[in-house]
């Protein structure tokens, strides 16, 4: 009778012991899940960081092909003479200017 009073105990202590381990690899695999879906929300959010970082950078490379273009015209003679005539009101040597009445 003693016999089958220790084996039920260690039964009993197995089962338990199967138990805890059963819980702890439960409570591991659910963290281990919340934490995986937590880093998909991130990897998507820098995802569209990453997206708008490019698009700007991209607007920032035709604004500086604009600026370079601008750069270029400004050195012509046309644009510099346009500018002269418009800001300035100059005029070439016996060229007469006529002013509008507006």
């Amino acid at each position: 009778m003693a016999r089958r009073r220790v084996a039920y105990r260690k039964r009993n202590q197995n089962r338990f012991s199967m138990f805890l381990v059963a819980l702890v690899v439960v409570m591991v695999t659910a963290v281990v899940a919340v934490r995986s879906v937590e880093l998909k929300q991130k990897l998507e959010a820098k995802l569209e960081e990453q997206k708008r970082l490019k698009e700007q950078i991209a607007e920032q490379d035709l604004r500086e092909q604009e600026i370079e273009e601008l750069a270029k015209e400004v050195q012509t003679k046309g644009y510099i003479e346009n500018i002269a005539r418009e800001k300035l009101g100059l005029v070439y040597e016996g060229e007469i200017l006529f002013k509008r009445d507006d």
